[in-house]
């Protein structure tokens, strides 16, 4: 797999299809104000972006101690919404869950969302997820932290760590010199499995 391949191997859940009852912004810290902008759609080049991911969790308080917490993502947006059951086929109609978007350098692109059914709550499954198959999602963070992250990653409970800190090589594209870049692989509490990795060498991978 090359590492073009590996860093769009990320397939969404499903777009949330949700009536929000009430809604609220929140900022996780006050020095740290997420940027809320569309960019103006006549001047893009392409007419499709992939808005975000959003993960189906057991407990969204957990799950931020990871995203937020260690990772340093904002929080954009935490509201209670209430769930159609179809459009996005989980849980029960009529069900209350809690919806919180988080984000990082851009904007537009590149967000999170953490979805946690209240009332009723989904099942949570009874064995940890150790492997991974078709229809599973790959999802990549790029952090310039990477080490201190990985680290502080694994100490965290319900994580299950498949490769600690180390160097990954990719062969380069059309003949340049290969990619490499610094990685660690996880699964999370809730069984999504991530990729921490920082390119090592910019200037070589925007020449590739």
């Amino acid at each position: 797999m090359n590492i073009k391949s590996l860093l769009i191997s990320v397939s969404l859940l499903g777009v949330l299809a949700c009536q929000p009852s009430t809604s609220a912004v929140t900022e996780s810290s006050p020095d740290k104000k997420p940027a809320i902008q569309a960019p103006d759609a006549s001047i893009q080049t392409f007419p499709t972006d992939l808005r975000r991911v959003s993960l189906i969790v057991d407990d969204i308080e957990e799950s931020l101690k990871l995203y937020r917490d260690v990772l340093e993502f904002q929080v954009n947006y935490d509201a209670e919404v209430t769930m159609s059951g179809v459009a996005l086929p989980a849980g029960e109609p009529g069900a209350k869950a809690r919806l919180v978007l988080i984000s990082s350098n851009d904007s537009w692109v590149g967000w999170i969302g953490l979805l946690q059914w209240l009332d009723p709550k989904l099942d949570v499954p009874a064995v940890p997820r150790t492997r991974m198959g078709i229809g599973d999602a790959l999802l990549v963070f790029n952090t310039e932290k990477v080490d201190e992250h990985c680290e502080a990653v694994e100490k965290l409970p319900g994580i299950n760590m498949t490769a600690p800190a180390g160097n990954t090589t990719y062969p380069a594209r059309e003949g340049g010199k290969p990619i490499v870049v610094r990685t660690c692989y996880l699964f999370d509490r809730d069984g999504y499995f991530i990729e921490l990795n920082k390119v090592l060498d910019r200037e070589n991978y925007n020449k590739n």
